[in-house]
C-alpha cells in the first residue's frame, strides 16, 4: 500500500433539501509541497518569492473545489473545499473530503504538480478499493470523478466559505498567503491553516477577517488518524469555532476544541513530553532505544490507542480519586526526578540516531517501506476499532 497522507474519515453523500434556497459555498484550501521531498525546499523558495515579490494571485497554493449540499443545522451550505493536492497533507485532505461525497478542485501554479497529485490520489484509492480500506459509500472511480484541477485563485477562491492552508511550516509564507486570501474573500468564509505549531496570534492577527480565522491541526496521516485540533485565535467568532467543528464532524474527523491558543497545542505538548522523557532514559544509559519503543509499542499504547491518560488513571483505580489517593505521591516522587529539557543533540542523539538507522536504513527504500507498513496497521486499527464502536 503507498504511503497516505494527511487526513481523516468518510461522510455519507446527502441529498440537497432545498434547490430553492441561497446556497453559501464551503471550502478547504491549501498549498503544494511538491510529489517529491527532494523538491519541497525549492518549492517553498519558489512560493516565497512569488508571494513576497509580485500581486499575482497564482502564489503557488493549491485547493480543492468540493461540491455537496445538504442543510445542516439550519445552515444552507454548498460544500466547496479547498486543500493541498500536490503535498502530502492535501491530497489526504482531497481524498477524504471526495469520500465523503465532495466535489474536489485542485489549484496551484505548476500543471505537473496537479498531475502528479491526481495520479498519487488515484493509485491510493485503487489500492484502498482492493484491500477493502476506502472510506465512503463511493467506489473509487467515483470519488476520482469528483476531483478536478484548477490553475487560477481567484477562480478557485470564488464563493468559497472554508478554506484550509496547507503550506509547509513558514510563518512569512503563511502569513502571506492569509494577507492575499483576506483581501478577495468574503464575510462568511473560514480561513483555516493546517499548521502544527505556529498560533492563530501569529498567524491572523491583523487580518480584517480575523474572527473567521481559526486553526485545524490535522494528524499524520489523517486518513487513518482522524483527530483535529480546532485552535481558535483571540479574537475568533465562536460561530467559526462551532461551524469548523461541525464540519470537521461532517467528514467523519475526531475534533476537538481548545479553549484558547497554546504553544504545541495539546498533542505536540503531550508528544513532546514523551520525547523529551524518553531521550532523557536513553541518554541517561537507563534504557537502549530500541527497547525504549518498545515500552511504547507493547505497553502504553495499546491502551493509548483506545483510551486515554485521564480515562487511564479512572480504569486503573477505583475512579479518579481513588487513584489520586492512592498513587499522587509516588506520581510526584518519580516527576521531581525529570531533568531539564534535553538539547536533542549530541551523544544522545547519535546512539538514538544510529539505533534506529540500524532497524530502519535512512534510505528512501527503506524509509517508504516502513511508512507503508505504518499504514497499514493503522488502517487495521483503525477498521477494528470502526467495529468495535459498532457493537
Amino acid at each position: 500500500m503507498s504511503f497516505i497522507p494527511r487526513l481523516s474519515y468518510s461522510a455519507q453523500l446527502l441529498p440537497y433539501s432545498n434547490p430553492t434556497s441561497s446556497l453559501q459555498p464551503i471550502g478547504v484550501f491549501t498549498s503544494s509541497q511538491g510529489a517529491a521531498e527532494e523538491h519541497a525546499q525549492q518549492r517553498l523558495e519558489t512560493w516565497r518569492s512569488q508571494l513576497c515579490s509580485s500581486q499575482d494571485d497564482k502564489s503557488g497554493l493549491l485547493l480543492l473545489l468540493l461540491d455537496f449540499r445538504k442543510e445542516y443545522r439550519g445552515w444552507n451550505i454548498q460544500h466547496d473545499y479547498r486543500a493541498t493536492c500536490s503535498g502530502l497533507i492535501g491530497r489526504s485532505w482531497a481524498m477524504v473530503f471526495a469520500a465523503g461525497g465532495f466535489k474536489v478542485k485542485l489549484y496551484d501554479i505548476a500543471q505537473q504538480q496537479l498531475t502528479s497529485a491526481l495520479e498519487n490520489i488515484r493509485k491510493q484509492m485503487k489500492e484502498l478499493e482492493a484491500s477493502g480500506f476506502l472510506k465512503g459509500s463511493l467506489s473509487a472511480e467515483k470519488q476520482l470523478a469528483l476531483i478536478s484541477i484548477c490553475t487560477d485563485l481567484k477562480t478557485a477562491v470564488e464563493g468559497a466559505a472554508f478554506i484550509q492552508e496547507c503550506t509547509p511550516e513558514n510563518l512569512e509564507l503563511k502569513k502571506k498567503i492569509f494577507g492575499q486570501l483576506d483581501l478577495i474573500v468574503g464575510d462568511n468564509v473560514i480561513l483555516s491553516s493546517s499548521t502544527s505549531c505556529l498560533l492563530p496570534s501569529k498567524l491572523f492577527t491583523g487580518l480584517k477577517h480575523v474572527k473567521q480565522c481559526i486553526v485545524s491541526h490535522p494528524v499524520n496521516p489523517p486518513y487513518f488518524v482522524p483527530l483535529v485540533e480546532i485552535v481558535p485565535h483571540p479574537e475568533t467568532d465562536p460561530s467559526t469555532i462551532e461551524r469548523t467543528y461541525a464540519l470537521m464532524k461532517k467528514i467523519g474527523q475526531s475534533p476537538v476544541k481548545l479553549n484558547r491558543e497554546i504553544e504545541g497545542f495539546v498533542l505536540n505538548r503531550l508528544q513532546y513530553a514523551v520525547i523529551s522523557e524518553a531521550w532523557r532514559l536513553v541518554g541517561e544509559g537507563i534504557i537502549s532505544p530500541t527497547d525504549l519503543d518498545l515500552v511504547m509499542s507493547d505497553g502504553l499504547g495499546m491502551r493509548y490507542a483506545f483510551i486515554g491518560p485521564l480515562e487511564t488513571m479512572h480504569l486503573n483505580a477505583e475512579g479518579i480519586s481513588n487513584y489520586c489517593e492512592r498513587y499522587r505521591e509516588g506520581m510526584k516522587l518519580v516527576l521531581n526526578t525529570f531533568g531539564p529539557v534535553p538539547e536533542f543533540s549530541g551523544e544522545t542523539e547519535q546512539k538514538i540516531s544510529q539505533a534506529m538507522s540500524e532497524k530502519i536504513p535512512v534510505v528512501p527504500k527503506h524509509l517508504n517501506a516502513r511508512r507503508e507498513w505504518r499504514d497499514e496497521c493503522l488502517t487495521g486499527l483503525a477498521k477494528l476499532k470502526k467495529q468495535m464502536s459498532s457493537n
